[in-house]
């Protein structure tokens, strides 16, 4: 049996499974970071392969994991990246090496599936926030300093409302400077 032919199998359940998470649970809860759509799908893709291609070397799956965390640390030291879009990462990340390593094991591919399924519904169970109260969060410049005291708090909530168009739940003051007359503050809302 060939290498391709023995590849394809899980790659296309691989490739299902990572349509189903990144283009129906991600995408649609963040349109606003379709660069990452891009990045996901790409290391998803490419670790799929490599990781299948190591199979038949004779090293670890510790040198395969290590490899990836070289590429995510190149890619991704210089930029700050969410924490729910490095779970994604992680997802995009984790599901080739899983789903090309099954040829080593000895599950079959209904199991695989199974297993690819589980993950597809545990990420869309999360993201869609069922049981669980996902907090926004942003920064905000603001020049109103004298609301920014603590007996005028419900003001300051207040306003922060009126201006974001948000339902600001709490607010954070992380710091004042008084030579321009403004504060940054932290603002959390529910998502």
């Amino acid at each position: 049996m060939s290498v391709l032919s023995e590849l394809l199998p899980g790659f296309v359940i691989n490739l299902v499974a990572a349509i189903l998470i990144i283009g129906f649970v991600y995408y649609p809860a963040h349109r606003s970071r379709r660069d990452y759509v891009f990045t996901f799908f790409v290391f998803n893709t490419l670790i799929y392969f490599i990781a299948g291609l190591l199979r038949d070397v004779q090293l670890t799956l510790g040198f395969g994991f290590g490899l990836l965390a070289l590429f995510s640390i190149l890619r991704y030291r210089t930029e700050q990246i969410q924490i729910k879009d490095m779970s994604y990462l992680f997802i995009a990340i984790s599901l080739p090496f899983m789903n090309s390593l099954f040829l080593a094991t000895r599950i079959t591919y209904q199991e695989l599936v199974i297993i690819n399924a589980f993950v597809v519904g545990m990420v869309f169970f999360l993201e869609k926030g069922w049981g669980v109260n996902y907090e926004g969060e942003r920064l905000v410049l603001y020049e109103k300093i004298d609301l920014v005291q603590p007996d005028r708090e419900q003001e300051l909530l207040e306003d922060l409302r009126r201006r974001t168009g948000l339902d600001i739940k709490r607010y954070e003051v992380v710091d004042v400077d008084y030579l321009r007359d403004t504060a940054r503050i932290m603002i959390y809302y529910d998502q």
